[in-house]
């Protein structure tokens, strides 16, 4: 592990590790000519600009450091040291915070590009969601991307007037600040986190709700493209400083238990996500850290990419990486369980026409399709100081039968698990594992793919305690399939 006295030196120091500047500059990748590949990253980082607050004062003063205490640079070099390619820096609003944002921490999210020129680093925040609970809000890398956000959060974070205003915490106005954001020449990306921390039970939900997401989603269809699958302060089972074993539960879901380390809206077959999916929707998952302060400084997060990782299979550039989120190019990963994945529809053998994640291929009714997974299981320790092996993997297919006339509706009967792949199933070249099936195509549908290195067969509520490196699973986002 990486000294982080060091690091704080390293990154605090008298500029001598400067680089290139990237005011501007869209293309990063020094590994010479762009070409899509997975690349690994986390959309949901917090730095010393997620500040607490001295109440006692009026207007509330911030405290630099006060919620989150790593400077954004020490962030992007752990992680870089992690496997990451790409970060977002999402600290959370507060009273007048949108100028705290716009005077301090972008300059310093400038610096933090100089001296990690590699890592690509978005500019954002975590919005206090009118009417909801925290959303990952992702600009596009432009010469204006300080104001846009400086607007964004001004009018739109609920949390941002002083005094108070109940009217800011309205679900209508996401709705509308959802429509000022798909007005914007260059769209921003919206991700809700933690979407059922506050669930009380399945299908129980809080602050977020179905026909939440899917007013966002109408609204904003190329804005509001998704939720967080495994929601971060997943370290905080590892924490020593808390000694009631009790509150320690994977991701601070202390009503209803995430599942496997992922939120009950995704890792149901035949829940909230595949009611969305069923509507053909283009509704993606992700992963993130909630990275804060890592557990053995007293925190309850693993450092961006330590534990939880997106990929995105996109060109090393602000561009790419941000319109593959937008698109659906996504597959996720805990514990460094498997680092590509590959789901490939395809019609007429090797030289018909294909369609991979995120994609939609247009087949004739009655067809069949060959559908072939393959994944990479690498050979490596992961930074829980383990190896861990998939034992299984599902390929998971639901119909798509248009919207559905309840908004709430949290359920897809037609989910399925079409087949179980185990050892015996797949091919091994090295690190990479292939398996393949037909399918017969009579109706529009979606196919996804999950796995893990566990014996369960539907991953099981976590207990608290948990070691987290124990039970690990990914996920793919589907490949749609259609016929006329």
């Amino acid at each position: 592990m990486i000294q982080r006295r060091t690091l704080v030196a390293f990154v605090l120091g008298s500029g001598l590790l400067v680089g290139h500047s990237l005011a501007g500059a869209h293309e990063v990748d020094g590994d010479g000519p762009l070409e899509k590949r997975w690349l690994a990253g986390d959309h949901h980082v917090h730095s010393i600009f997620s500040v607490g607050w001295d109440r006692e004062k009026t207007p509330p003063a911030p405290i630099l450091g006060g919620d989150a205490i790593y400077p954004r640079a020490m962030n992007a070099l752990m992680g870089r040291y992690h496997g990451l390619s790409w970060m977002v820096g999402t600290d959370h609003g507060g009273p007048n915070h949108a100028r705290i944002n716009l005077e301090l921490s972008y300059p310093k999210l400038i610096e933090s590009r100089q001296v990690v020129p590699d890592i690509v680093q978005f500019y954002g925040m975590e919005l206090n969601t009118p009417g909801g609970d925290h959303s990952s809000l992702i600009l596009p890398h432009t010469h204006d991307e300080a104001d846009v956000l400086h607007d964004l959060e001004s009018r739109f974070d609920k949390n941002e007037a002083f005094p108070v205003d109940p009217a800011r915490d309205d679900e209508a106005r996401m709705v509308e600040a959802l429509g000022v954001m798909r007005a914007l020449p260059a769209k921003p990306v919206v991700i809700a986190n933690h979407p059922s921390r506050s669930a009380k039970a399945y299908g129980d939900y809080g602050l977020y709700h179905p026909a939440e997401f899917r007013a966002w989603n109408d609204a904003a269809p190329e804005v509001a493209v998704g939720m967080a699958a495994a929601p971060g302060h997943q370290a905080i089972t590892l924490n020593r400083y808390i000694s009631d074993d009790k509150m320690k539960v994977r991701g601070g879901y202390g009503r209803h238990s995430t599942l496997g380390g992922f939120d009950q809206m995704t890792a149901r077959v035949g829940g909230f996500w595949d009611s969305m999916l069923g509507e053909g929707r283009r509704w993606w998952v992700t992963a993130n850290s909630d990275s804060h302060r890592h557990y053995t400084d007293g925190g309850i997060d693993f450092w961006p990419g330590e534990y939880s990782k997106t990929y995105v299979f996109a060109e090393k550039s602000y561009e790419s990486i941000l319109e593959a989120l937008r698109g659906g190019h996504i597959f996720v990963t805990t514990g460094d369980l498997v680092s590509e994945l590959y789901l490939e529809v395809s019609e007429g053998g090797s030289d018909g026409r294909k369609a991979g994640i995120g994609d939609e291929i247009e087949v004739q009714r009655d067809a069949v399709v060959t559908v072939t997974i393959r994944v990479r299981d690498p050979g490596s320790l992961n930074a829980g100081g383990q190896n861990p092996v998939v034992k299984r993997v599902d390929l998971i297919a639901g119909d798509i039968r248009g919207r559905v006339a309840d908004p709430a509706t949290n359920s897809n009967e037609s989910a399925r698990v079409l087949t179980r792949f185990a050892a015996a199933d797949w091919t091994r070249d090295g690190e990479l594992l292939t398996m393949k099936t037909t399918l017969a195509v009579n109706g529009d549908l979606y196919l996804r793919v999950r796995g893990t290195n566990t014996d369960q067969l539907e991953p099981e509520p976590d207990p608290p305690a948990e070691d987290p490196w124990s039970d690990l699973w990914f996920y793919s986002n589907p490949v749609f399939v259609s016929v006329p």
